[in-house]
């Protein structure tokens, strides 16, 4: 969802944009300039089968005022077969969508190229242009806009800080392999000189708490991965100075904050097109593993045993680029 704000940004410039999301990522685009309405579709529940189907594509119809909605193109930025039918039962003419994107591609009026060497950011952005991004167009950045109930947030979860910068540790990924095992030991060097705040939900509240744990008392180090939605989480990595994340969503929000990241790709390499944005980050990874990549979204164990494309990242390499980082 963040990386497809730069395309709504653009089809914000030609008129109305609504979104259709998930329920999860809905919140992400709370109060979003280029943005008319976000349209829960809630698969798994009330928009569940053909009949739920069926349902929203009568909302996508008409306005909550009852007037007709108008749409005259739809624009996927994923490849699913049950949002490519979506828009055909609206009555939608046009649909733009990636030529690779498996039977959904058969709905499609205009298909393009997913162009794997690039950006993730820039293959959905690519989709505003159906007959090729003009020469000399410039994708806008990603943006996310936290409002006033995420800003006071932040403060709560910041009203420690002794005025020194703030870093943003995020220890966690969805993906085993994904995490870099040694944010205690950085947190603890990182801790003599800036304050620190650890990023992540209620799954990642263990490696937060072995974080908190490592660093010596009276620094400051606090706990974020409970109760920071996704958009707070977002204000608090804009307050940083620095993220310091895996190849996971952080990543991301910084990128649409423009909080500069270390980011640190074990078994996924930022090749895949999911790197950072932000002006200033620095990508960290292991520079002589030939079995890297061994997975598109990263396994949840190391198929070989060893997991050096992370063991073999160590601690002093990760504090001397967030130094290098800092003193820009």
């Amino acid at each position: 969802m963040v990386l497809t704000t730069p395309l709504l940004r653009t089809l914000a410039e030609r008129g109305p944009v609504d979104v259709v999301v998930t329920a999860a990522a809905a919140p992400l685009l709370r109060g979003h300039p280029a943005v008319r309405e976000v349209i829960v579709f809630d698969k798994r529940g009330a928009d569940r089968g053909l009949g739920g189907i069926r349902r929203l594509a009568q909302r996508l119809r008409q306005l909550p005022t009852g007037e007709p909605r108008q749409i005259a193109t739809a624009y996927f930025a994923q490849k699913s077969l049950r949002s490519a039918v979506l828009p055909v039962l609206a009555g939608i003419p046009r649909r733009v969508g990636w030529a690779d994107s498996g039977p959904g591609r058969l709905f499609y009026t205009d298909r393009i190229p997913y162009e794997t060497a690039k950006h993730h950011a820039e293959r959905c952005w690519a989709l505003a242009f159906p007959s090729g991004v003009p020469a000399g167009a410039t994708m806008p950045a990603p943006l996310l806009v936290p409002g006033d109930a995420e800003r006071a947030v932040a403060d709560a979860v910041l009203a420690r800080g002794t005025g020194r910068p703030w870093i943003a540790l995020s220890p966690g990924s969805v993906w085993g392999t994904k995490r870099w095992p040694y944010y205690a030991e950085l947190a603890r060097a990182l801790s003599e000189r800036a304050d620190l705040v650890v990023i992540g939900g209620p799954s990642e509240r263990e490696l937060a708490a072995q974080v908190v744990a490592a660093v010596p008392a009276g620094r400051v180090v606090v706990d974020g991965t409970s109760g920071l939605s996704l958009l707070a989480s977002a204000e608090v990595i804009c307050r940083a100075a620095v993220l310091v994340t895996n190849d996971s969503a952080p990543l991301h929000l910084a990128s649409a904050v423009g909080t500069p990241s270390v980011a640190i790709f074990g078994p996924t390499v930022p090749a895949f097109g999911f790197g950072p944005l932000s002006a200033g980050s620095v990508i960290v990874e292991h520079g002589s593993m030939p079995c890297r990549p061994c997975h598109h979204h990263g396994p949840p164990v190391c198929p070989l045993g060893h997991f050096k494309c992370m063991r073999e990242i160590g601690v002093e390499r990760v504090a001397a680029v967030v130094e290098r980082v800092l003193a820009r």
